[in-house]
């Protein structure tokens, strides 16, 4: 099966989790706007004959299935590519840390846009620094403290957040980190000093053969101010 993604063509956003999963399995898939422009991206999304219809973008097309929410996506790549636990209890678990990371990543959204996404950056600048302010001196911490002591309490040698075995939310966790270091290099310094283990794992996804391959690629899209991930200094404290 050849998947089709459906997500914007010019930022990572939400769909890079996808792609992410998708590249570590070695599955066919086509990035469909990037591809053939928002246009096509559109008509499936206002397509009214669509059973189960999408929401917003990332959906995944998986033959006749047209699935919708990043964490929904990857519960069903994760089953079906290895790239999470067969059992029940570990699926879960996966799906929890998941949507745990779809928790992180909305905050990290909300520093640069703590009013309203309709609204711009510089509409907002004064909140979006109190949020950030308080994002990095609380938030951020508390969400890495939960993440590093999953990893603290693995078995010794294990490396990824399941255990021995890669799954769909350690490359997750590592999008999180190089977001983060991307938007809040300062702050990040500091924050990786006090959690390591996160950090290795970051490390440990990258050099992955199939995720350093994609990470040198043209289609790992750069990091920039129209995504969720944005760097403006201003809100880049501590340190």
């Amino acid at each position: 099966m050849i998947y089709e993604l459906y997500y914007w063509p010019s930022i990572q956003g939400r769909g890079e989790f996808v792609r992410l999963a998708l590249e570590e399995a070695g599955a066919a898939y086509v990035d469909v706007a990037r591809e053939s422009g928002t246009g096509a991206l559109m008509r499936v999304l206002d397509n009214s004959k669509i059973a189960c219809p999408p929401f917003a973008p990332p959906f995944l097309k998986a033959g006749k299935l047209v699935i919708g929410q990043t964490a929904n996506i990857l519960l069903f790549l994760g089953d079906r590519h290895g790239l999470a636990p067969s059992g029940e209890a570990g699926r879960l678990w996966a799906h929890q840390l998941q949507l745990t990371v779809a928790d992180f990543l909305q905050e990290i959204h909300d520093t640069h846009h703590p009013i309203a996404s309709g609204l711009y950056y510089e509409d907002q600048r004064d909140e979006a620094r109190r949020r950030a302010a308080d994002f990095l001196a609380a938030r951020a911490p508390k969400y890495l403290d939960y993440f590093e002591g999953i990893l603290r309490r693995n078995k010794k040698g294990s490396a990824y957040l399941l255990g021995a075995r890669r799954s769909y939310p350690d490359l997750s966790l590592f999008q999180i980190v190089a977001g983060l270091r991307y938007a809040f290099p300062r702050a990040m310094a500091g924050l990786e000093k006090r959690h390591p283990r996160i950090a290795a794992l970051h490390d440990k996804v990258a050099a992955r053969p199939r995720i350093a391959a994609y990470l040198a690629s043209d289609r790992r899209i750069a990091f920039n101010e129209q995504g969720i991930f944005r760097h403006y200094p201003e809100l880049d404290t501590g340190g």
